[in-house]
């Protein structure tokens, strides 16, 4: 479960993103570490070598797990978000279509018919993670990722949708695009979207997105 993965990390291996989110609350509740990175599986922290020696942050780890993780108490915030599927906006729809063998209007009614959990935010900054697909929509990730997506790009991948804050490169199959203000650089809080938030997505037309 715990390992040194680096001169100054450790790499603990959890189950799900919220013990990921929830653990690492806590090990930053314990004070002492450079930064503490929750992850989908994972938490990795990291600890100033030069002031704190190896076994000192092993142990202090440990006694963190020994309390066990407390699980965090969700009450989030519901977002909306707009999409436009398919077409420009949505260059993979019909190629998921080919993967399901589902009709382009079943996938846009299977995607915006529930609920989601913003599981951990990530990867590129801003980039959400949002658990809880349809398993008819399960598709791995695509064998040659782009060397650009657009911002506001809607994607999927295994059982994730994936939403791009910033352009970027990705391997994600593109179903949609929203102009939600995913990021905003002038806000307190630039990224609009943190974990434990609540999101539908809402499929619109062109001009409504």
């Amino acid at each position: 479960m715990l390992k040194r993965c680096g001169d100054d990390l450790f790499s603990i291996a959890v189950e799900r993103p919220d013990e990921a989110q929830a653990l690492a609350m806590q090990l930053r509740d314990t004070g002492g570490w450079l930064d503490v990175v929750p992850g989908i599986d994972s938490v990795v922290v990291r600890f100033d070598i030069l002031t704190r020696p190896v076994e000192d942050a092993r142990k202090a780890i440990e006694a963190t797990l020994e309390k066990g993780v407390e699980p965090i108490k969700y009450e989030g915030q519901l977002v909306e978000i707009p999409v436009i599927y398919g077409g420009e906006a949505g260059p993979d729809l019909e190629e998921l279509g080919e993967l399901t063998g589902l009709s382009p209007g079943e996938i846009v009614r299977l995607h915006a018919g529930r609920e989601y959990r913003v599981e951990m935010v990530g990867f590129t900054p801003g980039f959400a993670f949002i658990g809880g697909l349809d398993e008819r929509l399960r598709v791995p990730r695509r064998t040659e990722p782009r060397q650009h997506v657009p911002a506001g790009s809607v994607g999927i991948a295994d059982e994730r949708t994936g939403l791009y804050a910033l352009a970027s490169p990705g391997g994600w199959t593109l179903i949609g695009r929203t102009s939600y203000p995913l990021f905003d650089a002038t806000a307190e809080r630039p990224f609009a979207l943190a974990p434990g938030m609540r999101v539908r997505f809402r499929a619109v037309p062109d001009e409504d997105a």
